[in-house]
């Protein structure tokens, strides 16, 4: 004998996909990138600045064109 697995009725929303994102989907991401930005246009604010010259310095040059 089989058991009678219930069902939902299919009710799809009209004009589209309907998804709803929590605030903190879109809030933590961009907090992240405006943060790691922030870092890599001010390396000589990051503790580990004090690596290669070279990346500081490219670093440097990047800021420059971007603040043009």
């Amino acid at each position: 004998m089989s058991a009678h697995i219930p069902t939902r009725p299919h009710t799809a929303p009209r004009g589209g996909v309907d998804i709803r994102l929590p605030w903190w989907a879109l809030a933590l991401p961009t907090l992240a990138f405006i943060v790691l930005l922030t870092l890599i246009l001010n390396p000589t604010d990051a503790q580990a600045a004090s690596g290669d010259p070279a990346v500081t310095h490219l670093l440097a040059r990047v800021q420059q064109l971007i603040t043009r």
